[in-house]
């Protein structure tokens, strides 16, 4: 006798069997079991590996001379002219330096460099967490070709528990409404699975952490 019942029924009916039928579970420990490894390495070689797996660059700098001269560096290396920087603090510290930047958005469309600081740095999966406290807004780690973040040691973290931890520590209970976390450049394989660096942000990001911020 032809079985009439469709597609859908057939997946249905099966649901049912498996869902009547008791089966030990194959996996008693996994709700106890660490989600990752054991981590003894530094932090800062945690994060510049997971930073370099996701295309990302890391730069670790003792103090403001050593920074100044590696953006010298950079900006000579991808002829950088419109370079970008709206938080306060970060304008103090390249001022000091006299090293030239943007304070308004005056031609930001033609800007090529965004200079921002950031909440945390994650070392497990090397991410950037930022918030929309920042003076920066998101249109300075958005819009330009290369995304710059400047962090301290005092930010580099584990895990996102950690992370959130200094957001609670910083903010109290006025939580930023808006937090994200930044894993390497912009990217999307949306187009015939091929992945595309910079599709829809920066193509480039650095991430410079400076052991005294001065």
């Amino acid at each position: 006798m032809k079985d009439n019942t469709t597609a859908k029924e057939q997946m249905l009916k099966k649901i049912r069997k498996a869902l009547l039928e008791k089966r030990e579970n194959p996996y008693p420990n996994l709700e106890e079991s660490p989600l990752y490894k054991k981590n003894d390495d530094p932090l800062e070689i945690l994060f510049a590996e997971q930073l370099t797996a996701v295309s990302g660059n890391f730069i670790f700098c003792e103090d403001g001379i050593d920074f100044i001269e590696n953006m010298l560096q950079l900006a000579d290396q991808f002829k950088w002219r419109k370079i970008y920087c709206w938080e306060p603090e970060l304008q103090d510290f390249l001022s000091k330096y006299e090293f030239p930047f943007y304070q308004t958005d005056k031609d930001f469309e033609q800007a090529e460099v965004g200079i921002t600081l950031c909440e945390a740095l994650i070392a497990r999966n090397g991410s950037v967490m930022v918030t929309n406290q920042s003076a920066a807004g998101r249109r300075l780690s958005i819009f330009p070709h290369h995304h710059i973040v400047i962090a301290r040691t005092s930010q580099l973290v584990l895990d996102l528990k950690d992370g959130f931890q200094l957001l609670k520590n910083k903010y109290g209970t006025q939580i930023p409404t808006m937090i994200s976390n930044i894993t390497g450049p912009s990217r999307t394989a949306d187009i015939e699975k091929t992945l595309v660096l910079g599709a829809h942000g920066p193509k480039e990001l650095f991430v410079f952490l400076i052991d005294d911020f001065s």
